[in-house]
């Protein structure tokens, strides 16, 4: 998302982390506790794990009447309209008044949304959240006015205004931002249009929404003799990674074959979206879609173009990988269902209590202050951890209650994936905490390119103390593999979902027609390139490349490239931060660049730290880190299975 103000504010007002979030895998261990929510989602849930939305509103009641002041203060906006041309206070006023209701919106909507994401096959849940992007839709209407008033000013005006009234000071960046859009900003009429069509352009997503973790009736199997599990969503993720062959089969046959019966329904939604947004990038005269989405945060459209030729040059490291693999399991015919089962199999489990001791203690290179504000935070309950019944898939920090903290959902499984998708939601989570008490409301919102970083980082951190605290070689291997499985599908997984997303947009933006056929279509040949299914390095079945159906990122718009933007930019910054522990200015820089939160474009950000992110370089030394993983990881698999030599 972008600033808070003055800009049409998300209604999804969370850093989406899903069940297709670039954790390098999902293999199962055994839990510890029969009765644990991950061998059965009725279990009843333990208070601890379970959010307390109590610390946003007391009760239902409560929210209701929030939600009618909301609307209220938006009526009152909308008043003044026309007032900025009578001087500094004026336009004082309108951006106190609008960041004030921006605000408040934020905290309702936040409580709706998690509300319903606990069960969203709540009605009286959905109907809420509905509620609530209505009363969004509403408040983007009542401050719709805002920008091209203020474009109208031009610069030397809002320049002198700010000369005159010191309090404007703090808002500088967001105003000025606001004259960078002026191209792209329409009358004031138009501008409300716009903001009323955000409440249409959300239905794709929840439709598919309640398609994907409610409507679909996925299939149950008997796995490893016991009794009958459901290949939802969770489920799926849970044993795709499954060490038996025939079972991980079944289990991406029984999935895909469930979805692929749907691939009409769920391709006239998707490409709905893509209308939706191409409409939007037509009315503010933008050349395509992707440009639409770098210009909000500013990012040089070489930063993108440069991922995508990197990665495509540099396919070669991956097929090695996957070759890899292929020894390792000792498989002479790779196959799709065979990229999720671990290189080595974990020897232990992770049950939320050890995760968060093992995270706690992996952030030491953060600093004590670090440790203490994560060891707070997760001793409360903000966060919703295990699966149950209704409950909405993947995971994500859900940061918008500005004076209150953020929540964390997770789906948890005990697993060693569980444990880096728990590093990844606090990483987001300690940023905002940061975010939030260094920078006003207006600026306390990063951009997905910055936030990324924050949560990759924690995930590397974990995995640099995992390998330090192995005892074997087997457990160096296992970590060594997950390294590589965390390159493979945060880097290279990402940027060939980027790829296809922008396939899409183009062919809607070249006048094509998107049926789910075609879209599976545009999405079989990219991923057979990027595993070198024509190579015959991995075979990619016809039902398989129907994977893009069940990847809610497609609907977040140019989403998913910044993770692996995020990946080279976290290697660098944990590089710098371990490379000496006496020196703390590479980890003071690291604090600063997260407290900054959206002071500044992100792209500014990090070269104010060091990285320019549409250079070569990043990309190029993460792929270099690969192939030295594969190094390691070779020798240490001929060390252990070849030790005379």
């Amino acid at each position: 998302m972008t600033h808070k103000v003055f800009l049409l504010v998300s209604m999804l007002v969370l850093v989406a982390c899903s069940a297709e979030t670039p954790q390098a895998n999902d293999a199962q261990t055994t839990p510890t506790k029969p009765t644990s929510p991950v061998a059965d989602q009725t279990a009843e849930l333990d208070p601890r794990w379970v959010w307390d939305l109590s610390s946003l509103y007391s009760s239902m009641d409560a929210w209701h009447a929030a939600r009618a002041e909301v609307l209220e203060q938006a009526e009152a906006v909308a008043q003044l309209e026309g007032t900025l041309s009578k001087g500094p206070a004026a336009l004082l006023k309108a951006v106190q008044d609008i960041s004030a209701l921006t605000k408040a919106a934020a905290r309702v909507y936040t409580y709706a949304s998690l509300d319903a994401d606990e069960n969203v096959a709540d009605n009286a849940g959905q109907e809420r959240r509905q509620l609530a992007q209505q009363m969004y839709s509403r408040v983007t209407q009542a401050f719709a006015w805002m920008a091209p008033e203020v474009i109208a000013l031009g610069p030397d005006t809002l320049a002198s205004y700010i000369a005159d009234e010191p309090k404007l000071t703090t808002y500088r960046h967001t105003l000025t931002n606001t004259l960078r859009k002026a191209p792209h900003v329409r009358s004031a009429e138009v501008e409300a249009v716009m903001a009323a069509v955000q409440l249409l352009q959300a239905q794709p997503f929840n439709i598919y929404g309640t398609l994907a973790n409610s409507d679909i009736p996925f299939p149950t199997l008997e796995i490893a003799g016991k009794e009958e599990t459901l290949i939802n969503s969770q489920g799926y993720s849970r044993h795709r990674g499954h060490p038996d062959r025939n079972v991980r089969q079944a289990v991406f046959e029984g999935y895909w074959g469930t979805w692929a019966k749907y691939s009409s329904s769920v391709g006239q939604s998707l490409s709905a979206h893509i209308q939706s947004q191409v409409f939007e990038t037509q009315q503010r005269n933008y050349a395509d879609t992707l440009t639409r989405n770098l210009f909000s945060d500013a990012l040089p459209s070489e930063v993108y173009d440069t991922l995508v030729k990197v990665t495509n040059e540099n396919l070669d490291t991956l097929h090695r990988y996957l070759r890899l693999r292929a020894k390792v399991l000792g498989l002479s015919d790779l196959n799709y269902h065979d990229i999720y089962v671990d290189l080595v199999q974990p020897i232990r489990s992770y049950p939320i209590e050890d995760t968060i001791t093992l995270v706690q203690d992996a952030m030491a290179p953060l600093g004590e202050d670090y440790q203490a504000r994560l060891a707070q935070a997760t001793s409360q309950r903000w966060m919703h951890v295990y699966p149950s019944k209704g409950k909405r898939s993947g995971a994500y920090m859900a940061g918008s209650a500005y004076d209150v903290h953020p929540f964390i959902l997770l789906n948890h499984q005990d697993d060693f994936n569980s444990v880096s998708t728990y590093a990844h939601e606090w990483g987001h989570g300690i940023h905002q905490v940061l975010s939030n008490e260094n920078q006003p409301w207006h600026l306390s919102d990063f951009s997905i390119f910055t936030t990324e970083t924050a949560a990759i980082a924690n995930e590397l951190l974990v995995q640099n103390h995992m390998v330090q605290q192995s005892r074997s070689d087997e457990e160096m291997l296992f970590y060594l593999g997950y390294a590589l499985e965390q390159i493979r599908t945060t880097f290279f997984r990402q940027t060939m979902f980027s790829e296809f997303e922008g396939s899409i947009y183009n062919a809607i933006e070249n006048g094509e027609a998107l049926s789910g056929a075609r879209i599976t279509e545009l999405y079989a040949d990219i991923v057979r390139r990027y595993h070198g299914h024509d190579q015959g390095v991995m075979n990619v079945p016809d039902l398989y490349t129907h994977e893009w159906m069940f990847v809610p990122h497609f609907y977040f718009n140019y989403y998913v490239f910044q993770y692996a933007t995020s990946i080279a930019g976290a290697a660098y910054f944990v590089e710098q931060i371990t490379a000496d522990k006496e020196d703390t200015q590479a980890r003071d820089t690291y604090l600063a660049f997260l407290k900054a939160g959206g002071a500044d474009h992100p792209y500014t950000l990090f070269q104010q730290a060091g990285l320019d992110m549409a250079s070569p370089e990043p990309y190029e030394a993460l792929i270099r880190r690969m192939n030295e993983l594969m190094d390691a990881f070779e020798a240490t698999w001929a060390r252990l299975n070849n030790p005379a030599s």
